[in-house]
């Protein structure tokens, strides 16, 4: 199975659009999104093509291919405008023998581990930088922004499939693998 991960699209349908562009370019079989899906939140500035209700009929469109965790800006009038779930703090997937922790990143980062073992894999958005990085015990991926990035960064995503995880700018121009199995 191929899977797109990506974060923090903060009701942009401007960048929501690229971002099923890319989807449909890396022919995914299903989308991983870590949050942050319609609202701006209080800190951010209002995204280009802000329309949240845009955002979610779009991403309704593909509700059958969508997986999704809770981010700090989601709440149940989100999840009312949502037909897929979002209210789940996290989700653990396995590649291989290492497990995916897949999480927004605001109760569960590098400051505040969840339970992994040697090797295994923390996934989450919530920082708007992208990254993907061999740590000491664990492998630490964020796909960084679709909206908002910081830090001079790219818009960008995570792409795994044939168990190499690989960071990819919202063009699709790869930036760094790792090799999972």
């Amino acid at each position: 199975m191929k899977l797109m991960i990506a974060s923090d699209i903060h009701g942009s349908a401007y960048y929501c659009e690229q971002l099923l562009e890319a989807f449909a370019r890396e022919q995914a079989d299903k989308l991983l999104l870590l949050g942050d899906l319609l609202y701006h939140g209080p800190r951010n500035p209002l995204p280009e093509g802000y329309d949240p209700k845009a955002v979610a009929a779009l991403l309704n469109e593909k509700k059958q291919q969508i997986l999704c965790v809770r981010g700090n800006c989601d709440g149940e009038v989100d999840q009312m405008m949502l037909e897929f779930p979002i209210m789940a703090d996290y989700c653990i997937l396995s590649v291989g023998k290492r497990m995916l922790f897949a999480t927004h990143g605001h109760q569960y980062n590098r400051q505040h581990l969840p339970m992994l073992q040697p090797g295994d894999v923390l996934l989450h958005g919530h920082t708007h930088i992208p990254a993907l990085e061999q740590e000491e015990d664990y492998i630490y991926a964020n796909p960084g922004s679709i909206t908002l990035p910081k830090q001079n960064s790219a818009r960008s995503y995570l792409l795994l499939e044939d168990g190499v995880l690989s960071l990819r700018q919202l063009d699709g121009a790869e930036v760094r693998c790792i090799n999972l199995l």
